[in-house]
This record gives structure tokens, C-alpha cells and sequence, in this order.
């Protein structure tokens, strides 16, 4: 039987970042080895079907690349772990397990979720989609749940290896809901949070994305988006059930027939044997649904190199995915502010010249470093990512205001 593929956080300490190839120290250098990462031939040791004429890349991105879209990293300089010591994110057996940790999760989400909603790709996920364009990579995989990828780049493949928070599904039927109804269902049973989230908008304390400035308004921002509110009553949020459920309760495992209730407002009712809506991603504790595993392995496999960005591969979902490279003699690129998880490891053995075609390790910023790479393989500047463009990739996904 096959070891479970988890979102499991690491919470040791991280590495120092280390520079590779040296000259890579600073951003001008960096986009010299970057440059040389991306077009160099696949390398002569990659077992097949990697060697087999392809020389593309497979992108791993994380949370680090959607800072500059509003949106908190993990262990970053202001990332949550880094300032909020004491954050722990639900895990998947207590949300499936406990009425009052979903409340918690809910009253949390329904607010953190506004800020979400009207954040967009920056200019790392627009990067993305011109080397794509390009022809310099295969696919990416990602570990965010905010959308961004597919929505900057549709016809890039993206496999979101953690999920989404776009949508909810049902643990009981599997149904799924939008996430946009599913809000508004949220603030019509609760109206006094509705109203605290109304006051909250409008003195702008989900405006701004200084954690200082967020944790003087009493708000502390989290990367699943979701916002932490000390000492609320959480214990008097509301959350609907599902739907399908409600109107057809489904048979259990046992062969007995559910019980979906809900109070007189549609609130889901804890007497109920189920119709339990989750958010559509994979929750830390919980176990990657296999054909995504294999997904994300056949990715690894058909690509020539990898290249990591904004992603410390604290979750051994990730981590893994790198280890696999690893041993396919896949070369190896991260692109990540801070340590990463085994990167003494990765590079371990890269002896001789290496000009960053080999293997380049950069402590830079995605949004910045990106589009300047872009510029300078395509020999223009700027690069011609214009609103217009932009607008039209968020309307086809569904998502414009």
C-alpha cells in the first residue's frame, strides 16, 4: 500500500538560503542564472521519459509568489508563522469532526474571504504566462489555493495541488457550491457579522496589508484566506448545509440513511448525520486525492528540470515532489525569499562550472525578478502585459467585479 500523499507542515527550522551559482547574489545575476537554467539543453544523466527530447520546465510554486497580490505568505519576513507565533491552522479530522471548529473556520473565512475575492494575479503569475507562451515550460504546479495561476495563464496546464478556495464541496454527496453564494448565504445568517465585516471594510482594516497596521484593527491575516479576530464569539456563527443533502439525504457508509436539519434560517443543524460543506482544498491533515498525486508525479516525469518558486517545501506534498526531480537528475532552481526545506540536499553534488544551467538558488523576489527575466529573453522591455489582457483573463475565469 502506498504512503499517504499529505498536506503535512514542517516546523523545523529552515536553512540558510544558499546562492548558486555565486554571481546569482544579486537580482542582475540571478536573471543571468535563470536565464541559463531555462534554456539550457535537458541534462545528459535524466532517466527517460524526461531525456527523451524534451527540455522543458515544470514550475512548483507556493504562497511566496502571491505576496505581491495582498495576499500573506507562511515564513516569510511578514508571513504568518513569522509574526503569529501562536496561528495553527485547522486540520482536516477536527473540521470533519467538530460543529464548533467549523464555526470557528467559517467566521473566519467568511471574513477573510472579501480580501481574497478582489485580489488578483501580479506580475509573477503574468511572468509565468509569457514563459509559458515561450515555449520554456511544460506546466505548474501549484500549491496555492488562490486561483491565480488559472486565471493568468488558462492555457498553461496548472495542477492545484492543494486545491481551491473558489468553490466548497460536500464531504457527504461531493457535490460542489460556488464560493460567492455560499458568502452571501454566510451574511444572511449572521447579520451581526455581516455588519462587523461592513465597518471593517469601511475603515479599511482589510484594506491594507501591513500586518501591524491589521493587528492594530484587532485583524491578523493568514495565507488560506481566512482572518484571525481575538476573542470572538465564534461559537455564534451560522453555516448552511448542503444543499443536495438537505433535499436528498444520502445513504452513510453503513447502509442507514442520513439526516440532514437544519433551523428555522437554514442553518445546518448539528443533530444532522450529515450535509457538510468543506472549502474545495486539501486541508492540512488530509490526504491528496490519488489521481492529483499521480498528476503531480507524471508532471515531475515529463518535464526536463524544475524550478521552485515562492515556496519554502514545508509541506512534504512538496518537499516530496522535489526529492522525486532529485532523483530523476532533474537540475534543480528555487526561487524563494528565506530558507527552504533540504536545499543543502538538492545541491549537494553540483560540482564544476555551473553557470545557473545546472542548478541556480536566488533568495529574490518572484514579482520582481520575474518580469525581468521575461524582458530579457525576449530581448524587449517592457514586457506587454497590458490591463486590457489582464481583464480578459480574469472575465474568462469567471472572476471580474
Amino acid at each position: 500500500m502506498q504512503k499517504p500523499f499529505m498536506r503535512i507542515p514542517y516546523t523545523g527550522p529552515l536553512p540558510p538560503p544558499i546562492i548558486i551559482p555565486r554571481n546569482a547574489n544579486t537580482p542582475l545575476g540571478a536573471i543571468y542564472a535563470l536565464q541559463a537554467f531555462l534554456a539550457a539543453p535537458p541534462a545528459p544523466r535524466l532517466l527517460p521519459p524526461s531525456r527523451d527530447g524534451n527540455s522543458k520546465t515544470v514550475l512548483l510554486t507556493g504562497a511566496g509568489i502571491s505576496v505581491a497580490s495582498g495576499l500573506a505568505d507562511y515564513r516569510g519576513t511578514a508571513g504568518t508563522y513569522t509574526l503569529n507565533k501562536t496561528y495553527r491552522p485547522i486540520y482536516y479530522n477536527e473540521f470533519i469532526e467538530n460543529h464548533e471548529a467549523r464555526k470557528r473556520y467559517w467566521a473566519r473565512s467568511f471574513l477573510g474571504w472579501t480580501n481574497l475575492h478582489k485580489a488578483r494575479p501580479n506580475n509573477g503569475h503574468w511572468a509565468v504566462k509569457t514563459l509559458g507562451e515561450m515555449g520554456l515550460l511544460r506546466s505548474v504546479i501549484t500549491q496555492n489555493v488562490d486561483s491565480f495561476h488559472p486565471i493568468a495563464h488558462p492555457d498553461l496546464p496548472t495542477l492545484e495541488l492543494h486545491g481551491y478556495l473558489r468553490s466548497l464541496v460536500c464531504i457527504n454527496c461531493h457535490n460542489h457550491l460556488p464560493r460567492d453564494s455560499f458568502q452571501e448565504s454566510l451574511s444572511t445568517l449572521n447579520p451581526a457579522w455581516a455588519a462587523f465585516l461592513a465597518e471593517m471594510l469601511e475603515v479599511g482594516a482589510l484594506d491594507t496589508e501591513n500586518p501591524d497596521e491589521r493587528r492594530k484593527k484587532g485583524l491578523k491575516t493568514n495565507p488560506d484566506g481566512d482572518v484571525d479576530l481575538p476573542d470572538a464569539p465564534y461559537s455564534t456563527f451560522r453555516y448552511p448545509a448542503c444543499p443536495t443533502c438537505l433535499a436528498n439525504p444520502p445513504m452513510l457508509k453503513d447502509g442507514s440513511k442520513s439526516k440532514v436539519e437544519v433551523d428555522n434560517d437554514g442553518a445546518w443543524s448539528s443533530t444532522s448525520t450529515a450535509g457538510i460543506l468543506k472549502p474545495a482544498v486539501v486541508m492540512f491533515g488530509e490526504s491528496i486525492a490519488a489521481e492529483i498525486k499521480t498528476a503531480a508525479e507524471e508532471a515531475i516525469d515529463q518535464a526536463s528540470r524544475i524550478l521552485v518558486i515562492g515556496s519554502s517545501l514545508a509541506t512534504y506534498s512538496a518537499w516530496r515532489l522535489v526529492k522525486r526531480a532529485k532523483e530523476r537528475n532533474m537540475p534543480i532552481g528555487i526561487l524563494n525569499l528565506g530558507g527552504v526545506r533540504g536545499e543543502e540536499n538538492f545541491f549537494a553534488d553540483l560540482q564544476g562550472e555551473n553557470k545557473g544551467e545546472r542548478g541556480i538558488r536566488c533568495n529574490e523576489r518572484a514579482d520582481t525578478l520575474l518580469p525581468q527575466l521575461v524582458d530579457r529573453m525576449r530581448g524587449v522591455r517592457p514586457v506587454p502585459h497590458l490591463r486590457d489582457v489582464r481583464k480578459e483573463a480574469i472575465v474568462s475565469f469567471g472572476r471580474m467585479e
